[in-house]
């Protein structure tokens, strides 16, 4: 407790003192940085009405980031996952509710409803973009917490550009220490850049090796997972006049990863081998024409294919093994018309997508389930003045499998004064059920054998399982099984920004997403050897709500500062009304049992009611620059322990912690540029919790550059 204190002791102080100092270094002014995610269309940062934070490349640069995972860890109120890979959770909501997009298309192939952020090379990264609160108006499904855009660079300026990385650390104490228990990573890009005539030409290519301790979550071992990663991207340009522009993006990325681990469930031990493989390929044509200085209108095409293998081999039962296969493909064609007239900016579009899938969890490998979405979006911006800005849009998607689904969205930008601008939004999100949700049909032979069934056949499946004879029980949440409706939220933010001296600016706000028929898993049934069995239904009330502040000065000339902090509360509604109720009870440490407190209820789990960050980072004149960032994360509840169905302060929960990271570097004759590094300087370490964090690593890397114009 003293720890936690002390750290946000310390944030809060730093951001005090930021409010009352000044600076007389001129610099540009951050809010007239370009974005396109919030509206589709380019609007300054400064006239955007939502939450909006650009990380830029200069940003990623100096931090020494790898993974997109490495850099989105350190943003104000984003907090990753654990599980299935490394997820995004946006103010409160988990991973499946944040869209990530690759040039503003949708990337795919989740596990569990989480898009593994260690996919994502970030080399060739431009900048990323991050909105928050309800996004549906403009992206339809997954877009409830909001948009992830990593939008790649597009210059075509001759050039070469390569570099290196070598990073060590040990599992054990976190040192270099050049024995066996070590772990390391390696990392080397290539980017060549050329113009052929009119036409632009860029290649890209990333490889990337890792070692891993206990990468999957629950393995009780610490046996080193090797990753290979192979990541290419082409893109093409070329304008067939000065109004009509082709662009053309092909990106693959593959990856190895060789598996040994052990997994515990009900008291089984069960001990693999094996190796997973995955394919991730993306192809973009698009066609921009401009009529005239009032309106532009492109034409998308998208093309997705994400293939997973994963096969396994059990220590205990060498006669069998497990294999785990999923294939998804995504095909979208959609057309966006902007129109801009006096004080008034609109866009217009429609689009028609494809979405199929395979899996051996299904019924049926060879049986693909598809789906498809017909969908048509407006927006209109209205300035009647300068400091006055109206935001409207609406989209509607119409579902093969669901009925449609009505997305509106509302949003003022307001600026009273020189130095405040104040912004407020409502939106409405939502998420229809996934594959998964619907036809899966999977047990788990590699951890005790438990099963999960999608809605569609759940009731048939454990019913046939009850006649065989095959069950022990089924719950009462059962009787509950049905056909799932999409997942809806209301989503209001309000806050703004407010430019307390010339190089001090403070960003608040404020936010709280009400969301209806929200899925969850359950377990319905026990088998006979008592394996559980587990489906979904909706069956939640719940909501999130919370506050985010960030800080960001220009101390000095070389000195710059910023901070973030995120406080957040959550709860399921139909949990409360028990609890105010007295239907709810807890046990007291003697076994015996009382009626559980409001004040002990926690809310959803794997949430935490504080984060917070601090960067200090230097430079000067001389090309050189270091920087300090530290990351802190309040306790988080896991699983229910007292076995009252819900979430309270006597149930399981992970240890608060803090994380500093620091890297510094030199670029030589604009050409060379040497970065020395130390993720988790503390080596601080939770396999049980956080099994992707490895504890200390220290890198150096080296980026070189020969620029031919």
């Amino acid at each position: 407790m003293l720890k936690k204190l002390s750290i946000i002791a310390f944030i809060l102080y730093a951001q005090a003192a930021l409010a009352q100092t000044d600076s007389s270094h001129e610099k540009k002014n951050y809010l007239d940085e370009i974005v396109v995610t919030s509206t589709r269309t380019e609007t300054k940062l400064g006239n955007v009405a939502v939450p909006v934070s650009i990380i830029s490349n200069k940003t990623i640069n100096q931090a020494g980031s790898l993974r997109l995972k490495d850099i989105l860890q350190e943003q104000a109120g984003l907090n990753l996952s654990n599980g299935f890979g490394v997820g995004v959770q946006m103010q409160g909501l988990n991973p499946d509710y944040t869209l990530i997009l690759l040039n503003g298309e949708p990337l795919v192939g989740r596990t569990a409803g989480v898009l593994d952020l260690n996919r994502i090379s970030i080399g060739n990264i431009k900048k990323i973009e991050i909105v928050k609160g309800p996004s549906s108006s403009l992206y339809g499904s997954e877009a409830m917490a909001g948009v992830i855009n990593i939008i790649t660079e597009n210059s075509y300026k001759k050039k070469i550009e390569t570099s290196i990385r070598s990073g060590f650390g040990n599992a054990e104490d976190g040192w270099i220490t050049f024995i066996k228990d070590e772990f390391k990573n390696y990392n080397a890009n290539l980017t060549v850049q050329t113009n052929i005539k009119k036409t632009g030409i860029r290649y890209f290519a990333d490889a990337f090796y890792t070692d891993a301790v206990a990468y999957r979550p629950h393995s009780s071992s610490k046996v080193l997972q090797p990753i290979w990663r192979l990541t290419h991207q082409l893109q093409i340009n070329h304008p067939f006049s000065n109004k009509t522009i082709f662009d053309l993006s092909f990106r693959s990325c593959k990856d190895q990863i060789k598996q040994e681990f052990a997994v515990t469930n009900l008291g089984a031990i069960n001990n693999s081998y094996g190796k997973e493989i995955n394919t991730d390929i993306n192809i973009n044509p698009t066609i921009t024409h401009i009529f005239n200085r009032q309106i532009k209108s492109t034409l998308r095409s998208y093309y997705t294919q994400y293939d997973g293998a994963q096969k396994l081999y059990f220590i205990n039962n060498p006669d069998s093994s497990y294999t785990d296969e999923f294939k998804q493909h995504f095909i979208r064609i959609e057309n966006q018309t902007d129109f801009s007239i006096k004080k008034m900016r609109a866009s217009i579009g429609a689009g028609y997508t494809i979405d199929d899938a395979q899996s051996t969890r299904y019924d049926n490998f060879e049986n693909r389930k598809r789906n498809t979405i017909i969908s048509i979006f407006a927006q209109h911006e209205w300035m009647p003045v300068e400091k006055l800005t109206i935001i409207s849009g609406v989209r509607y998607d119409h579902n093969k499998v669901f009925a449609g689904a009505l997305s509106p969205k509302f949003a003022i930008r307001f600026q009273p004064a020189k130095r405040i601008i104040l912004n407020a939004s409502i939106g409405k999100g939502f998420k229809a059920p996934d594959f998964r949700q619907l036809y899966l049909n999977f047990t788990n032979s590699a951890a005790g054998g438990y099963s999960v069934f999608g809605t569609i056949d759940a009731v048939k499946i454990i019913n046939q399982m009850q006649s065989l004879g095959q069950l022990s029980e089924v719950n009462n949440d059962f009787n509950k099984l049905s056909m799932l409706n999409p997942e809806f939220s209301t989503g209001i933010n309000f806050g703004g920004t407010f430019i307390i001296r010339k190089n001090l600016q403070s960003n608040l706000n404020f936010f709280r997403n009400d969301i209806k028929s929200l899925i969850d898993v359950r377990q319905v049934a026990t088998k006979i050897n008592g394996a559980q069995i587990f489906s979904y239904i909706n069956i939640k009330n719940a909501y999130t709500q919370g506050a985010e502040i960030q800080i960001n000065w220009q101390a000095f000339k070389s000195i710059q500062i910023s901070s973030g902090y995120q406080y957040l509360l959550t709860a399921d509604k139909d949990e409360l009304a028990k609890i105010k109720s007295g239907q709810i009870y807890t046990r007291n440490p003697d076994g015996t049992s009382r009626k559980l407190l409001l004040s002990e209820y926690v809310g959803l789990p794997n949430r935490s009611s504080h984060m917070a960050n601090l960067k200090i980072t230097y430079e000067n004149n001389h090309s050189f620059f270091a920087t300090i960032r530290l990351l802190y994360k309040s306790k988080w509840y896991i699983s229910d322990i007292d076995g009252n169905g819900l979430i309270n302060t006597s149930d399981e929960s992970a240890k608060s912690y803090s994380i500093m990271n620091l890297s510094a570097g030199k670029t030589i004759n604009n050409t060379t540029r040497i970065t020395f590094g130390i993720d988790d300087i503390f080596n601080y370490k939770d396999l049980n919790y956080l099994p992707n964090l490895q504890g200390r690593m220290i890198y150096l890397s080296a980026n070189f550059k020969i620029n031919n114009n």
